[in-house]
């Protein structure tokens, strides 16, 4: 069973879907209780750094999500799923994040004619032992204006170029994230979710 976690950001019954699809049964719930008794979470999200880490805290999410991690439980984070693990969002000034990693998460500086958000299918090269089971060059979907910058590059899976490197992807122990959206990657995106189910 996976357990995903509505905070009220957006896409969770696509990412439903996308595990029903590889024959998955997938819950999606706000219940504390039962994140806390989760195997498997999946932290989605969309949306502003600052609003969905108040969403979190004000359904007492927080700690069931941190205590999964504490205990490299099996937890996928998409989009803002992933942002939020980091210390720090500057999305609307200075906002703290689950601090699950160390680093932050700023906006895209981009050369003129680039456009903010980074919207679309674009490459990913992956490192580490990701690299060994992934397709390099393969395209993913993205969606965001916003991306992470870990102080600590081991945990870095994935990275893309959008008018320069960025990270699209962490990994550390059972946990894994991903700046794309798997749920709309279509076949290279079913795999990656195969592989959560296998952590």
């Amino acid at each position: 069973m996976v357990t995903i976690i509505d905070y009220g950001s957006g896409n969770l019954r696509s990412v439903q879907k996308a595990f029903e699809r590889i024959g998955a049964a997938a819950t999606i719930t706000d219940d504390p209780q039962a994140i806390a008794d989760a195997d498997r979470i999946v932290l989605p999200g969309v949306g502003a750094f600052g609003d969905a880490m108040q969403s979190l805290r004000s359904r007492g999410l927080v700690e069931p999500i941190l205590a999964h991690l504490r205990a490299d439980r099996p937890f996928f984070g998409i989009c803002m799923g992933l942002q939020l693990l980091f210390e720090t969002g500057w999305e609307s000034g200075r906002q703290p994040g689950l601090g699950v990693l160390g680093g932050d998460v700023a906006r895209f500086s981009l050369p003129p004619g680039m456009k903010v958000p980074h919207m679309g299918w674009n490459t990913v090269s992956w490192r580490g032992p990701q690299a060994a089971s992934r397709g390099q060059g393969d395209y993913y979907y993205f969606v965001h204006s916003y991306f992470a910058r870990p102080t600590d590059p081991t945990v870095i899976a994935a990275t893309a170029d959008y008018g320069g490197e960025f990270c699209a992807a962490v990994a550390r122990g059972r946990l894994l994230a991903t700046q794309f959206h798997p749920e709309k990657s279509q076949i290279v995106g079913m795999r990656l979710l195969q592989t959560f189910l296998e952590l």
